[in-house]
């Protein structure tokens, strides 16, 4: 989680009292206008589910947000297009935001929503061990995405490197899954639902990270940095109800399994139960970058920056925490 030094300003009793009142009686004021903004995913998967819920719970239009989630196919994909001024923000881990960076960009993570790795490596039929992937191709969303950095992980599990395989870019995890089973690619990274549906499908499992629970960023909120200061308000209301999403998914499962059950099409009830899990126990309630895992990602990429505020900016979140409102939902949703 943040560190200290990150989160230096204290609040003031009398101002977190005003703050906290605020923010319990906004359900009083009036219907702001609604902006327009655009938001990415790279896949329609379980750490998604903070944006579903304030979607659905209309936590986004009380702030004056028309937010439209988009499926970018891919991580990087997204990464580019919010750079390129597409998105307003892009569902994404912190090795796109490190290789668009490395490569002249100008992008931050300002919240996360997976400080753990979730990939699972399945392989295709006849893929049983390091000889048998040995020479053929391992499927990801796009290069640079974290199904493609988690790949240098995988290997040296296998006893292996990247040098021994080829990385294919393959798209989305039901596309990778059609892929693996087919045998077209040797083996690919997924996660839920699409970890828990290839296990009940019998594909073969050859790497389990996401068992190990490494420290990552693995699920990230990125904007470019510009946008720190044009759009700095608009961007401090959809964290606001991100955040406000998290804490009603993480109190409310009944509501976040229907909400699962709408966005993760194909599904069976035990699909979404493991998904559903799986967020619970790996999510961070306020949303905050764990520094462990940026370390571990910065390790993997060695040769550019490693000062963490070129690819972090944790000023709105502390912004947030000062103004009262993690305070506010900590008591509206009886989490402490």
């Amino acid at each position: 989680m943040i560190t200290a030094r990150f989160l230096q300003r204290a609040i003031q009793p009398a101002a977190l009292a005003i703050a906290v009142g605020t923010v319990l009686c906004a359900g009083l004021a009036p219907a702001l206008a609604q902006t327009p903004f655009r938001a990415g995913i790279s896949d329609p998967v379980n750490t998604v589910l903070a944006w579903w819920m304030a979607e659905n719970a209309r936590f986004y239009k009380a702030q004056g947000l028309d937010v439209r989630v988009t499926d970018m196919q891919g991580g990087s994909r997204g990464a580019q297009a919010l750079q390129e001024g597409t998105l307003e923000v892009m569902h994404v881990g912190l090795s796109s935001v490190m290789r668009i960076n490395r490569a002249g960009g100008d992008i931050r993570l300002i919240g996360s929503l997976s400080n753990v790795i979730r990939f699972t490596f399945f392989s295709a039929p006849g893929v049983k061990t390091a000889a048998d992937l040995k020479g053929g191709a391992i499927g990801v969303s796009t290069f640079g995405s974290e199904s493609d950095s988690t790949v240098t992980l995988a290997m040296q599990r296998l006893g292996m490197s990247r040098s021994d395989i080829t990385v294919k870019e393959q798209g989305g995890g039901p596309a990778r899954l059609a892929a693996v089973k087919s045998g077209e690619i040797k083996a690919t990274a997924l996660n839920e639902p699409f970890n828990t549906i290839a296990r009940e499908q019998g594909v073969n499992v050859l790497v389990d990270l996401a068992a190990e629970q490494i420290p990552w960023v693995f699920s990230g909120i990125v904007v470019r940095r510009a946008s720190l200061t044009s759009e700095r308000d608009r961007l401090k209301r959809f964290l606001k109800a991100t955040i406000e999403g998290n804490y009603l998914a993480l109190t409310d499962e009944a509501r976040a399994k229907a909400t699962l059950a709408k966005e993760l099409h194909n599904t069976t009830p035990r699909t979404i139960d493991i998904a559903y899990a799986d967020f619970k126990a790996q999510s961070p309630i306020n949303i905050e970058p764990s520094m462990k895992g940026a370390e571990n990602i910065m390790a993997l990429f060695p040769g550019g920056s490693q000062k963490v505020e070129d690819y972090i900016d944790i000023s709105l979140l502390a912004e947030i925490k000062r103004e009262g409102f993690i305070t506010a939902m900590e008591q509206k949703y009886k989490t402490r």
